[in-house]
């Protein structure tokens, strides 16, 4: 591995574990709206909210944002993903608490490895393989296969919802090529504001005075969470950064006791371990890589 693409790396997993702990503050959020709208309202929402933080870095940047200069086919398909994902996700956690939808939903770091070779060209190293599999199984020790909520229509929401974020991962390092960042998450996160407006209609319900304290958290650190995670994938290598969102589990399982007041059983806490141990292994394991000897034109 270069040097360049193991700094590229190293830089896309610390974006990754900045995305995950934002993403996890703002699920909270989004599970405290749950009640009170319905799931395609909040999915509006989520893109409304981020919308101004947005449009700050828009004007930052100037012509740099590039906002017109993108591949439209695929911005399209991200628009669809994440109005299906915000929307399956938001009606899940109506009735999940986060740790067990963050237990179905990282089935997608397994997607995306498994994308990752024949859409996007890369390696992926038995280190990498191993790691997913470890992660994977503090997963399933979390979750427990046969449990109650296994098969309930909320655990389907969830993994349509995976199967939605694996795809879209995989196209915003596509996208990272040829589109800017801002720009990325500026026209996602506009197709969801008004996909998802169009599709509620007369479903929608006014907004509660009480909850805009709601969608300023919501708009602050789904902000932080897209900016970081497309910057993740733009980055690195999206089958070494995937297993990182390992690392939500900790945070839910946190968020949980905090908030809700659940307490998580020692086998909780032991699969948390198993995949947060995961994702360390992975990191040290690339960083023993040897680096390749400097030629005499490199040095």
């Amino acid at each position: 591995m270069s040097p360049e693409l193991r700094a590229d790396n190293l830089r896309g997993v610390v974006m990754m574990v900045i995305a995950v702990g934002s993403f996890a503050l703002m699920d909270a959020a989004l599970k405290l709206l749950s009640p009170h709208y319905p799931p395609l309202q909040v999915a509006a929402l989520r893109g409304y909210a981020s919308l101004p933080v947005v449009c700050v870095w828009i004007l930052i940047l100037g012509r740099n944002a590039r906002l017109l200069q993108v591949r439209w086919p695929l911005h399209v398909l991200r628009g669809v993903l994440g109005i299906v994902m915000m929307t399956a996700f938001t009606f899940a956690l109506r009735t999940l608490p986060l740790s067990e939808a963050y237990a179905i939903f990282f089935v997608a770091p397994l997607i995306i490895t498994a994308l990752a070779a024949p859409l996007l060209g890369e390696r992926v190293s038995a280190n990498r393989w191993l790691a997913i599999v470890i992660g994977f199984a503090g997963v399933l020790i979390v979750f427990r296969p046969g449990g109650s909520h296994m098969l309930s229509l909320a655990a389907l929401a969830v993994l349509l919802s995976a199967v939605c974020y694996a795809i879209s991962a995989i196209s915003a390092r596509i996208l990272g090529r040829t589109d800017s960042s801002v720009a990325i998450v500026f026209w996602l996160m506009m197709s969801m504001a008004l996909g998802a407006t169009a599709l509620t209609g007369s479903d929608w319900k006014p907004v509660q005075s009480e909850h805009a304290w709601l969608l300023v958290w919501i708009a602050v650190t789904g902000s932080i969470g897209q900016i970081t995670i497309t910057e993740a994938f733009k980055r690195g290598q999206a089958s070494l950064i995937a297993p990182f969102e390992y690392t939500a589990l900790a945070w839910s399982l946190g968020l949980d006791w905090l908030v809700w007041k659940t307490l998580p059983q020692p086998v909780v806490l032991l699969g948390a371990a198993v995949v947060v141990g995961s994702g360390l292994f992975l990191l040290w394991s690339e960083r023993r890589q040897p680096r390749p000897k400097a030629t005499r034109e490199s040095a």
